[in-house]
């Protein structure tokens, strides 16, 4: 049976929680990767919508394992809230696994993520001010919490004494703001082991198993390609690796055992924060975009900058990310317009491209270059099948397709979990 990769093909918030809860009902096991609550899905049951910051989408699909792998950053005190939260509105939350290999967003992170923020003015980056960026850094500097520290208080405590050697200094020095105590945080700390024991887990040895069996397992991720710290539009990007690569290093499973990636796109295009964005719409096609799509960030409130559909980044996440298929959300959104225009290429300095480029400067300066193709009036939100759609939808779908390299397996009519075409399976 397959390992899935799923995955943002733009800069997020293309509808991943909708597309992972709409495969849970037929995987075996779901698994965050990357990021942290810095990540938002939104997913509609029936008559109840979800919000989910760091549980993988799976965890309200009965049946199905949710994973936190090692690649995540966790804040302890969000995930119980939002575990609190789904148990009070009956959702079972006792399969959850957490890897004791995640690292632990400590009180400090979030300190020094907002104090730096504010201290950039002008050059922020448009961090979401969660500890997410200095928690990433203290790993890779070594002086990272990780969740299994918590259940050894000596270890915390000098890791903690480790960690604050410096960031104080730079907080009192640096920022004019008080001295952390040691003492202080790992209190804190020590105060949430018990709670979360009952979820800690050797993740990589149970999901690789997991597959031994024959099991199916959905690898999730947070932000979109475009976020990428490598891949995507540096500076401008999130701390960890949201494309497929990631979900190898995030969850501890080689690479010749992932089967397919499927991208999600959007059928226009949004992103949060500040950097590049060659198709943004500051006019009131924008802002109806962002008023009939509901583009307000799930764990940010942020209002989502919108722009028309760009398929150079589709291209180049297909060949980022090796994508097998792609599922298409939010086509209802479209409805009324004439004419829809999609961006096939950029022209910079005088220059067409028809590819991402791979210089800062050239794409900060991308002028979109628009094909209009023809709208619909029509209400798709009851479509069930490819051929119910009116044909200028049907058109406009297989031209995105066409553009962005790779086949559209889904089709988002809709907010609610059945409002999905399905044209190929996934599994």
């Amino acid at each position: 049976m397959p390992a899935l990769v799923l995955l943002g093909a733009q800069w997020g918030d293309e509808g991943k929680g909708k597309a992972t809860d709409l495969l849970g009902g037929s995987v075996d096991y779901v698994v965050r990767y990357q990021g942290g609550n810095n990540a938002g899905h939104t997913v509609v049951v029936g008559d109840q919508k979800y919000a989910l910051h760091l549980l993988p989408s799976g965890i309200l699909s009965p049946g199905c394992t949710p994973v936190i792998g090692n690649g995540v950053v966790v804040d302890p005190s969000v995930l119980l809230s939002e575990l609190s939260g789904l148990n009070e509105r009956g959702v079972d939350t006792s399969k959850l696994l957490i890897s004791g290999n995640a690292h632990i967003i400590t009180p400090y992170n979030v300190t020094v993520d907002k104090v730096t923020e504010r201290f950039l003015g002008k050059r922020k980056i448009g961090t979401t001010g969660r500890g997410i960026g200095p928690t990433y850094a203290d790993k890779i500097n070594r002086v990272g919490i990780r969740v299994q520290d918590l259940y050894d208080e000596s270890i915390l405590t000098q890791k903690v004494e480790a960690a604050l050697d410096v960031k104080n200094q730079m907080l009192t020095k640096l920022y004019n703001r008080r001295a952390i105590a040691v003492e202080q945080v790992v209190e804190e700390l020590l105060g949430y082991a018990e709670k979360l024991a009952p979820y800690v887990s050797d993740t990589v040895l149970v999901l690789n198993e997991a597959l031994e069996q024959d099991k199916v397992v959905l690898f999730e991720g947070g932000q979109g390609t475009l976020l990428d710290i490598d891949h995507g539009t540096y500076p401008f990007v999130t701390s960890s690796n949201p494309t497929a690569g990631g979900a190898c290093t995030g969850a501890g499973v080689g690479p010749t055992k992932i089967s397919r990636v499927i991208g999600i796109l959007k059928a226009y295009t949004t992103r949060v924060g500040a950097g590049p964005f060659p198709t943004e719409l500051l006019d009131e096609d924008g802002e109806a975009l962002r008023r009939i799509g509901g583009e307000r960030g799930v764990t940010t409130g942020r209002d989502r900058r919108c722009g028309w559909f760009d398929a150079v980044i589709a291209r180049y996440a297909t060949r980022v990310n090796g994508l097998t298929d792609f599922f298409l959300t939010k086509l209802d959104v479209l409805t009324g317009w004439e004419q829809i225009p999609v961006c096939v290429a950029y022209e910079i300095d005088g220059r067409r491209v028809e590819e991402l480029p791979y210089s800062q400067s050239d794409f900060h300066h991308a002028k979109p270059v628009y094909e209009m193709l023809p709208g619909w009036s029509e209400d798709i939100s009851k479509a069930k099948s490819f051929s119910d759609l009116p044909k200028n939808a049907q058109a406009y779908v297989k031209a995105l397709e066409e553009m962005s390299g790779a086949p559209i397996s889904a089709i988002g009519v809709g907010p609610g979990r059945d409002e999905t075409i399905q044209i190929n399976s996934f599994l």
